[in-house]
């Protein structure tokens, strides 16, 4: 459903960011929140205790990210 008020249409830029970023599967997120944690595990086990913390606090944004392209794709942009 398009939001046809003209108060809260979105910016060129996000438009054009929705725009790239609806062409991209949906996994992609998925995947890339899964590689963090493993590569996190992986720092972890090699003893880089922080640098393991730091890659896998990106899980979270990978999959806010993933929910934020699927809704671009279902509700569409401006």
């Amino acid at each position: 459903m398009a939001n046809f008020n003209p108060q809260h249409s979105e910016g060129k830029v996000a438009s054009a960011i929705e725009e790239q970023t609806a062409k991209l599967p949906s996994d992609v997120f998925l995947w890339a929140s899964i590689a963090s944690m493993g590569v996190s595990l992986t720092l972890k086990c090699l003893g880089k205790k922080h640098t393991a913390l730091f890659v896998g606090q990106w899980a979270a944004p990978f999959l806010l990210l993933g929910i934020y392209n699927k809704i671009v794709k279902v509700e569409g942009h401006d």
